[in-house]
């Protein structure tokens, strides 16, 4: 990978990121020709929404760091939907399951990025759709999930799923989750949903809190087009892209979602053990392996 240009997006709110933010800025900027710094991730991406096409092409970078957590890395995505950009999120967060590379190792991964033996993993990404049966004019892009909600004081979400054009069930619930594989771990997964392996070519569909005890998640091929329909409300919906952007949806509403022909790129540690994300995150199998010495049970 030949890097000239590298963006630095960091969560400043976080003293641990501004120190971190500190370090790096200089380290990067004698490897690099050009390094840029923005402590407001959610400003910059509404920085690059106000310009161009063109304007925007010419400010993309080779490689985008994210300082912070899952939250920080999914924002930084959004800067970039039309184009990915190949991102490296060093966690400084609570979880980090897309941010996989620890603060610690920092320089590690970065050198080994910039020597060109980082390991690229693609992502897919949810195009949606919504509105009205014939609007289609509002669009956004999800790497994580896309989630129908209730209000906080309001009654049940009551929507139906179809899958290419085919109606598949009725829902009555707090609302409904549709994940690609890497937001299966995260709302999703709360929710009660599987955990998907990032490379696979599907997507899972999780109510929350439904009122119908039959109702269970359900793992559909990412190559459908799927539609839930706002069949009816008590009162708000909410549509959430990635816990990021908000929109109301009103009864007769649909949501359509298709795979993006364009994944994210995300950056991660050569050799990483792709289940130690989630051994480290869930606390899964105690200290040790099996057959790797004292503590296996």
């Amino acid at each position: 990978m030949t890097l000239r240009r590298a963006l630095i997006l960091a969560n400043f709110e976080k003293a641990a990121v501004r120190e971190l933010a500190a370090e790096l800025e200089p380290w990067l900027t004698e490897r690099v020709d050009e390094v840029r710094l923005e402590g407001d991730i959610r400003g910059f991406s509404a920085e690059l929404e106000s310009l161009t096409v063109a304007e925007r092409a010419a400010l993309r970078p080779d490689l985008v760091v994210v300082l912070g957590g899952d939250g920080a890395l999914l924002g930084a995505v959004r800067a970039f939907a039309d184009e990915p950009v190949p991102t490296l999120g060093i966690n400084l967060g609570h979880v980090g399951f897309l941010a996989s590379t620890p603060a610690t190792r920092w320089r590690d991964t970065l050198e080994r990025v910039l020597a060109g033996e980082g390991v690229t993993e693609e992502r897919a990404r949810l195009e949606v759709e919504w509105g009205a049966e014939e609007d289609r004019g509002a669009r956004a892009m999800a790497l994580n999930d896309v989630v129908l909600q209730r209000g906080s004081h309001q009654g049940m979400v009551r929507a139906s799923l179809w899958v290419d054009g085919v109606w598949v069930t009725n829902y009555r619930a707090d609302g409904l989750i549709v994940a690609t594989p890497s937001g299966s771990t995260a709302y999703s997964l709360s929710a009660g949903g599987p955990i998907l392996e990032p490379n696979v070519d599907a997507l899972v569909v999780t109510p929350i809190c439904s009122q119908g005890l039959s109702n269970r998640s359900i793992v559909l091929d990412a190559k459908g087009e799927l539609e839930v329909r706002v069949e009816g409300a008590s009162g708000l919906v909410t549509l959430a892209i990635d816990g990021q952007a908000f929109h109301t949806l009103q009864r007769g509403d649909r949501v359509r979602l298709r795979r993006h022909p364009k994944p994210s790129r995300l950056l991660a540690l050569p050799g990483l053990d792709p289940y130690r994300r989630l051994r480290d995150r869930l606390g899964w199998g105690g200290e040790h392996a099996p057959g790797n010495g004292p503590g296996v049970s």
